[in-house]
């Protein structure tokens, strides 16, 4: 077969495609706990990537330890006893780091978003989320289909 051809059924749809960058795009994360990543994606173009970790300048929790772990936060509970941001926080961040607008994009997470992460893409205009594992976070998912956000479990 020439250099860039394709058979029809080799290439990845275009919703595994952007999980396969999550994917990749988790292992920037220093989180000892679990690595996510998110891309947010409009008309499908990359807007923005976002993976979990600590605030720019601030030690990585792989360098200083893990202020959950250390306190006994069990997952899904207490998200704001935690030095990092969460993946989607990030890519919204990027995006608006570098004056991208996102109102009406879609966003493809390797793990279900917690409460605080689906009420900020509901209000960032996210029309909907592409997600790999599931999050000890059903009020999430509830909010997110009384927005009408839609909601896609990848397997």
């Amino acid at each position: 077969m020439a250099l860039g051809a394709h058979k029809g059924d080799e290439r990845p749809s275009w919703e595994e495609y952007f999980m396969q960058i999550a994917r990749v795009v988790a292992t920037r994360s220093t989180c000892l706990r679990r690595q996510v990543g998110a891309v947010l994606v409009k008309n499908k173009q990359i807007l923005a990537t976002g993976y979990n970790g600590v605030p720019r300048g601030i030690r990585h929790c792989s360098e200083r330890g893990c202020l959950r772990d250390e306190l006994g936060i069990p997952s899904g509970e207490r998200q704001e006893l935690c030095r990092g941001l969460h993946a989607e926080q990030n890519a919204i961040i990027q995006a608006a780091y570098h004056g991208v607008a996102i109102n009406g994009s879609e966003i493809y997470c390797t793990l279900q978003p917690c409460i605080t992460c689906a009420k900020t893409l509901i209000n960032a205009g996210v029309v909907a989320v592409h997600y790999l594992g599931d999050y000890p976070d059903e009020l999430s998912l509830e909010l997110f289909k009384e927005a009408g956000t839609r909601l896609f479990k990848m397997g």
